[in-house]
Protein backbone atom coordinates (compact mmCIF):
# COMPACT_ATOMS: atom_id res chain seq x y z
CA UNK A 1 0.00 0.00 0.00
CA UNK A 2 2.80 2.26 0.55
CA UNK A 3 4.24 1.82 -2.58
CA UNK A 4 1.47 2.32 -4.39
CA UNK A 5 0.15 5.44 -2.56
CA UNK A 6 3.73 6.86 -2.84
CA UNK A 7 3.96 6.03 -6.60
CA UNK A 8 0.48 7.42 -7.17
CA UNK A 9 1.59 10.76 -5.32
CA UNK A 10 4.41 11.23 -7.65
CA UNK A 11 2.14 10.85 -10.59
CA UNK A 12 -0.37 13.37 -9.03
CA UNK A 13 2.63 15.79 -8.38
CA UNK A 14 4.16 15.61 -11.64
CA UNK A 15 0.67 16.11 -13.20
CA UNK A 16 -0.36 18.98 -11.20
CA UNK A 17 3.75 20.70 -11.90
CA UNK A 18 3.01 19.99 -15.74
CA UNK A 19 -0.71 21.42 -15.78
CA UNK A 20 0.35 24.59 -13.62
CA UNK A 21 3.57 25.08 -16.38
CA UNK A 22 2.04 25.21 -19.41
CA UNK A 23 -0.94 27.25 -17.67
CA UNK A 24 -3.80 28.97 -19.99
CA UNK A 25 -5.91 26.34 -21.77
CA UNK A 26 -4.01 23.53 -20.74
CA UNK A 27 -4.91 24.56 -16.67
CA UNK A 28 -8.20 25.30 -17.67
CA UNK A 29 -8.99 22.34 -19.21
CA UNK A 30 -7.38 20.13 -16.43
CA UNK A 31 -9.31 22.22 -13.34
CA UNK A 32 -12.52 22.12 -15.55
CA UNK A 33 -12.17 18.33 -15.43
CA UNK A 34 -10.34 18.09 -11.77
CA UNK A 35 -13.57 20.49 -10.65
CA UNK A 36 -16.91 18.09 -12.16
CA UNK A 37 -15.00 14.87 -11.00
CA UNK A 38 -14.99 16.75 -7.18
CA UNK A 39 -18.49 17.71 -7.34
CA UNK A 40 -19.33 13.94 -8.34
CA UNK A 41 -17.65 12.70 -5.53
CA UNK A 42 -19.58 15.35 -2.94
CA UNK A 43 -22.83 14.48 -4.78
CA UNK A 44 -22.53 10.75 -4.80
CA UNK A 45 -22.36 11.09 -0.72
CA UNK A 46 -26.29 12.16 -1.10
CA UNK A 47 -27.08 10.01 -3.87
CA UNK A 48 -27.73 12.33 -6.63
CA UNK A 49 -24.80 12.31 -8.77
CA UNK A 50 -26.52 11.52 -11.56
CA UNK A 51 -30.16 13.63 -10.72
CA UNK A 52 -31.35 16.51 -12.70
CA UNK A 53 -29.65 18.78 -9.94
CA UNK A 54 -26.24 17.57 -10.56
CA UNK A 55 -26.98 17.86 -14.02
CA UNK A 56 -27.33 21.34 -13.46
CA UNK A 57 -24.30 21.38 -11.25
CA UNK A 58 -22.00 20.21 -14.09
CA UNK A 59 -23.47 22.25 -16.73
CA UNK A 60 -23.31 25.29 -14.24
CA UNK A 61 -19.55 24.31 -13.02
CA UNK A 62 -18.82 24.06 -17.55
CA UNK A 63 -20.06 27.52 -17.75
CA UNK A 64 -18.28 29.20 -15.03
CA UNK A 65 -14.94 28.28 -16.09
CA UNK A 66 -15.68 29.21 -19.66
CA UNK A 67 -16.74 32.80 -18.25
CA UNK A 68 -13.78 33.06 -16.85
CA UNK A 69 -11.83 31.81 -19.74
CA UNK A 70 -13.54 34.49 -21.64
CA UNK A 71 -13.11 36.99 -19.18
CA UNK A 72 -16.33 37.66 -17.90
CA UNK A 73 -15.83 36.67 -14.20
CA UNK A 74 -17.39 39.66 -12.99
CA UNK A 75 -20.66 38.25 -14.05
CA UNK A 76 -19.75 35.72 -10.91
CA UNK A 77 -22.79 36.85 -8.16
CA UNK A 78 -25.41 37.17 -11.42
CA UNK A 79 -24.69 33.41 -12.27
CA UNK A 80 -24.68 32.42 -8.81
CA UNK A 81 -27.87 33.87 -8.31
CA UNK A 82 -29.33 32.23 -11.92
CA UNK A 83 -27.93 28.78 -10.98
CA UNK A 84 -30.04 28.91 -7.51
CA UNK A 85 -33.12 29.73 -9.51
CA UNK A 86 -32.61 26.72 -11.90
CA UNK A 87 -32.05 24.29 -8.47
CA UNK A 88 -34.75 25.38 -6.88
CA UNK A 89 -37.16 25.30 -10.50
CA UNK A 90 -35.89 21.24 -10.63
CA UNK A 91 -36.73 21.44 -7.05
CA UNK A 92 -40.17 22.63 -7.11
CA UNK A 93 -41.45 20.98 -10.55
CA UNK A 94 -39.84 17.47 -9.19
CA UNK A 95 -41.56 17.50 -5.85
CA UNK A 96 -41.12 15.67 -3.90
CA UNK A 97 -38.33 13.55 -5.97
CA UNK A 98 -35.72 15.63 -4.26
CA UNK A 99 -35.20 16.87 -0.57
CA UNK A 100 -34.50 20.06 0.88
CA UNK A 101 -31.02 18.67 1.18
CA UNK A 102 -29.95 18.01 -1.63
CA UNK A 103 -31.24 20.65 -2.87
CA UNK A 104 -28.71 23.02 -0.55
CA UNK A 105 -25.95 20.41 -1.36
CA UNK A 106 -26.17 20.67 -4.81
CA UNK A 107 -25.60 24.35 -4.76
CA UNK A 108 -22.98 24.01 -2.03
CA UNK A 109 -21.20 21.61 -3.94
CA UNK A 110 -20.94 24.15 -6.99
CA UNK A 111 -18.94 26.75 -4.69
CA UNK A 112 -17.25 24.57 -2.55
CA UNK A 113 -15.75 22.41 -5.27
CA UNK A 114 -16.40 24.61 -8.79
CA UNK A 115 -15.94 27.99 -7.75
CA UNK A 116 -13.08 27.75 -4.74
CA UNK A 117 -10.98 25.68 -6.65
CA UNK A 118 -11.10 27.69 -9.96
CA UNK A 119 -8.79 30.51 -8.15
CA UNK A 120 -6.16 28.11 -8.91
CA UNK A 121 -6.78 28.83 -12.60
CA UNK A 122 -7.41 32.88 -12.07
CA UNK A 123 -4.22 32.97 -9.63
CA UNK A 124 -2.35 31.50 -12.84
CA UNK A 125 -3.70 33.98 -15.39
CA UNK A 126 -2.32 36.78 -12.96
CA UNK A 127 1.02 38.51 -14.14
CA UNK A 128 3.84 36.23 -12.85
CA UNK A 129 0.66 33.97 -11.68
CA UNK A 130 3.60 30.42 -12.88
CA UNK A 131 4.94 31.72 -10.01
CA UNK A 132 2.55 32.67 -7.18
CA UNK A 133 0.09 29.51 -7.80
CA UNK A 134 3.14 27.43 -6.59
CA UNK A 135 2.23 29.31 -2.94
CA UNK A 136 -1.52 27.44 -2.76
CA UNK A 137 0.42 24.30 -2.74
CA UNK A 138 3.16 25.09 -0.64
CA UNK A 139 0.80 26.44 2.11
CA UNK A 140 -1.19 23.17 1.56
CA UNK A 141 0.50 20.31 1.01
CA UNK A 142 3.31 21.47 2.48
CA UNK A 143 2.03 22.28 5.80
CA UNK A 144 0.42 19.06 5.58
CA UNK A 145 3.51 17.19 5.32
CA UNK A 146 5.51 18.96 8.17
CA UNK A 147 2.39 18.47 10.38
CA UNK A 148 2.22 15.11 9.55
CA UNK A 149 6.37 14.42 10.24
CA UNK A 150 6.60 16.71 13.37
CA UNK A 151 3.17 14.91 14.64
CA UNK A 152 4.88 11.46 14.22
CA UNK A 153 7.95 12.48 16.22
CA UNK A 154 6.48 14.18 18.93
CA UNK A 155 3.02 15.12 18.89
CA UNK A 156 1.47 14.44 22.35
CA UNK A 157 -1.63 16.89 22.23
CA UNK A 158 -4.72 16.16 20.70
CA UNK A 159 -6.19 18.94 18.32
CA UNK A 160 -9.50 17.60 17.82
CA UNK A 161 -9.32 13.97 19.61
CA UNK A 162 -13.29 13.68 18.03
CA UNK A 163 -12.79 14.63 14.90
CA UNK A 164 -9.23 13.71 14.15
CA UNK A 165 -7.53 11.88 17.07
CA UNK A 166 -4.23 11.64 14.79
CA UNK A 167 -3.53 15.38 14.82
CA UNK A 168 -2.15 16.92 17.34
CA UNK A 169 -1.25 20.65 18.09
CA UNK A 170 2.24 20.34 18.00
CA UNK A 171 2.24 19.07 14.22
CA UNK A 172 -0.11 21.78 13.53
CA UNK A 173 2.47 24.30 14.63
CA UNK A 174 5.11 22.43 13.24
CA UNK A 175 3.22 22.39 10.02
CA UNK A 176 3.42 26.05 10.05
CA UNK A 177 7.07 26.90 10.66
CA UNK A 178 7.87 24.30 7.96
CA UNK A 179 5.31 26.00 5.62
CA UNK A 180 7.20 29.27 6.20
CA UNK A 181 10.61 27.92 5.71
CA UNK A 182 9.18 26.79 2.33
CA UNK A 183 8.10 30.56 1.50
CA UNK A 184 11.25 31.86 2.91
CA UNK A 185 13.36 29.08 0.69
CA UNK A 186 11.16 29.82 -2.34
CA UNK A 187 11.04 33.58 -2.11
CA UNK A 188 14.24 33.48 -2.37
CA UNK A 189 14.67 30.99 -5.62
CA UNK A 190 12.47 33.57 -7.56
CA UNK A 191 13.81 37.24 -5.97
CA UNK A 192 15.86 38.20 -8.50
CA UNK A 193 13.65 36.27 -11.26
CA UNK A 194 10.54 38.94 -11.02
CA UNK A 195 10.15 42.27 -10.02
CA UNK A 196 7.79 42.87 -7.36
CA UNK A 197 7.24 46.08 -5.15
CA UNK A 198 7.59 43.35 -2.09
CA UNK A 199 10.23 41.43 -0.65
CA UNK A 200 9.07 37.85 -1.78
CA UNK A 201 11.45 35.95 1.22
CA UNK A 202 9.22 38.12 4.02
CA UNK A 203 5.38 38.30 1.97
CA UNK A 204 5.47 34.91 0.68
CA UNK A 205 5.88 32.79 4.69
CA UNK A 206 3.30 35.21 5.59
CA UNK A 207 1.42 33.92 2.85
CA UNK A 208 2.05 30.25 3.12
CA UNK A 209 1.38 30.56 7.13
CA UNK A 210 -1.98 31.93 6.30
CA UNK A 211 -2.81 29.79 3.61
CA UNK A 212 -1.61 26.66 5.79
CA UNK A 213 -3.76 27.87 9.09
CA UNK A 214 -6.61 28.01 6.88
CA UNK A 215 -5.81 24.35 4.81
CA UNK A 216 -6.45 22.79 8.34
CA UNK A 217 -9.74 23.95 8.32
CA UNK A 218 -10.53 23.14 4.93
CA UNK A 219 -8.63 19.33 5.97
CA UNK A 220 -11.11 19.11 9.01
CA UNK A 221 -14.14 20.13 7.23
CA UNK A 222 -13.41 17.52 4.72
CA UNK A 223 -13.28 15.35 7.57
CA UNK A 224 -16.18 16.35 8.87
CA UNK A 225 -18.29 15.62 6.48
CA UNK A 226 -16.96 11.96 5.87
CA UNK A 227 -17.65 11.24 9.71
CA UNK A 228 -21.16 12.57 9.36
CA UNK A 229 -22.04 10.20 6.29
CA UNK A 230 -19.52 7.60 7.79
CA UNK A 231 -17.22 7.35 4.78
CA UNK A 232 -13.48 6.86 4.26
CA UNK A 233 -13.30 8.86 0.93
CA UNK A 234 -14.77 10.69 -0.94
CA UNK A 235 -13.57 8.52 -3.89
CA UNK A 236 -11.08 6.12 -5.53
CA UNK A 237 -9.86 7.83 -8.21
CA UNK A 238 -6.50 8.04 -6.91
CA UNK A 239 -4.57 5.03 -5.73
CA UNK A 240 -3.78 4.81 -2.05
CA UNK A 241 -5.15 8.58 -1.52
CA UNK A 242 -8.97 8.00 -2.60
CA UNK A 243 -10.77 10.29 -4.83
CA UNK A 244 -10.07 14.13 -5.90
CA UNK A 245 -11.65 16.01 -2.87
CA UNK A 246 -9.36 13.67 0.03
CA UNK A 247 -6.33 15.26 -2.22
CA UNK A 248 -6.89 18.39 -2.32
CA UNK A 249 -9.58 19.43 0.06
CA UNK A 250 -7.32 21.59 1.73
CA UNK A 251 -6.08 23.54 -1.96
CA UNK A 252 -9.58 23.72 -2.27
CA UNK A 253 -9.92 26.30 0.42
CA UNK A 254 -6.74 27.44 0.26
CA UNK A 255 -6.46 28.78 -3.30
CA UNK A 256 -9.34 31.49 -2.77
CA UNK A 257 -6.90 33.11 0.39
CA UNK A 258 -3.67 33.10 -1.79
CA UNK A 259 -5.51 34.54 -4.86
CA UNK A 260 -6.95 37.03 -2.48
CA UNK A 261 -3.19 37.86 -0.84
CA UNK A 262 -2.03 37.85 -3.94
CA UNK A 263 -4.07 40.40 -5.86
CA UNK A 264 -4.18 42.36 -3.37
CA UNK A 265 -0.72 42.57 -2.76
CA UNK A 266 -0.66 43.46 -6.88
CA UNK A 267 -2.99 45.44 -7.28
CA UNK A 268 -4.48 42.86 -9.66
CA UNK A 269 -8.37 43.33 -9.93
CA UNK A 270 -10.22 41.14 -7.71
Amino acid sequence: MFKLRLFSGILLLVATVATLYFGGVVTFAVLTMISLIGVNELLRIFQMEKSAMAVIVYCATILYYLMLLFNVGNWGFTFLIAVLIFLLGCYVFCYPKYHAHQLMASFFSLIYVSIMMSYIYQLRILPNGGEFVVLIFLAAWGTDTFAYCTGMLIGKHKMTPLLSPKKTIEGAIGGLVGTALLGVLYGFLIANKLRLDFNPMVIFPIVCVVGGVISMIGDLAASAIKRNFDIKDYGTLIPGHGGILDRFDSIIIVAPIVYLLIAMLTGATL
